[in-house]
């Protein structure tokens, strides 16, 4: 059975020269046909050789919006310039291993619309890192896990050894079909930076879909290349966590305790970031 095409989408902010590697090993490897880079802005050096890059290769291609529109407004814009097929979203310091899309497909073929399949992402020393699997966010996880106590993410438990079903997978690395992308309505654009990732998995989950973890699946993740001040990014985060809660809490009693530990938790993520 022939798989459908596959594009990646890779938003690049200030990343630096990370870049390179995650492009050309995309660039590389014959199971990804096409790739649009969304520059929500670089410096000239790595602007002009990103010009350079797109103009020595056909399949791929640049959308370049003019100011920084945050990762899920980016992705998005990258998917409505993909016509059909499905979506590879890899962050811009991460390197895909080779033979991962037709892990990440041949999952696929297994489950039916919407659905969302992440990957192993692991760091220099082959270590799985933060995020690939997680549990369904709760109020109880974010205010552990901003203290340092983590009840939320799984990378200390055992690691799968075949495909399994995940509440939440990390929107650095992952595969989806334009199909599931636009019956989702995309990534939540009131998200600029973090927690987007969760929101579209707990959307896909209520629609009926399918989100999977598949560990046959990988990509090397360099993290925290974006010059972008890490209180900047704990901003971001705290208020992905404030918009999430807000939208999903359920009662007065939920929507009460919102309003009371938003601004702690937001406290103690400004307080944690270097």
């Amino acid at each position: 059975m022939t798989q459908p095409a596959v594009t990646a989408i890779v938003v690049s902010y200030n990343t630096g020269p990370r870049l390179t590697e995650c492009l050309y090993a995309l660039s590389a490897d014959p199971e990804v046909a096409a790739t649009v880079i969304v520059d929500n802005g670089n410096p000239a050096e790595m602007a002009a050789w990103i010009d350079q890059f797109v103009s020595d290769r056909a399949s791929v291609s640049l959308i370049r919006p003019g100011e920084n529109l945050g990762f899920g407004r980016a992705v998005n814009l990258g998917a409505k310039a993909v016509e059909r097929g499905h979506l590879l979203v890899i962050n811009p310091d991460a390197v895909l291993r080779w033979r991962s899309v037709s892990a990440l497909q041949d999952t696929a073929s297994r489950v039916t619309e919407p659905w969302i399949i992440g990957g192993r992402i692991f760091d220099l020393q082959g270590r799985e890192e933060r995020g690939p699997r997680r549990r369904e966010l709760t109020l109880w996880h974010a205010m552990t896990r901003v203290i340092g106590w983590n009840t939320w993410t799984m990378e200390n438990d055992p690691a799968p050894e075949k495909p399994i079903v995940m509440p939440v997978i990390s929107g650095a690395f992952f595969l989806t079909s334009k199909i599931s992308f636009e019956r989702l309505g995309g990534f939540d654009e009131g998200y600029f930076l973090h927690v987007e990732d969760i929101d579209l998995c707990r959307r896909c989950r209520e629609a009926g879909g399918h989100v999977m973890y598949d560990p046959r699946a990988g990509a090397l993740h360099y993290g925290a290349t974006a010059d972008m001040p890490s209180k900047v990014v704990a901003g971001h985060k705290a208020d992905g966590l404030k918009r999430y809660f807000k939208t999903y809490a359920r009662g007065p009693l939920q929507r009460a305790l919102v309003v009371v530990l938003m601004p702690l938790m937001r406290m103690a993520t400004l307080m944690r970031a270097r």
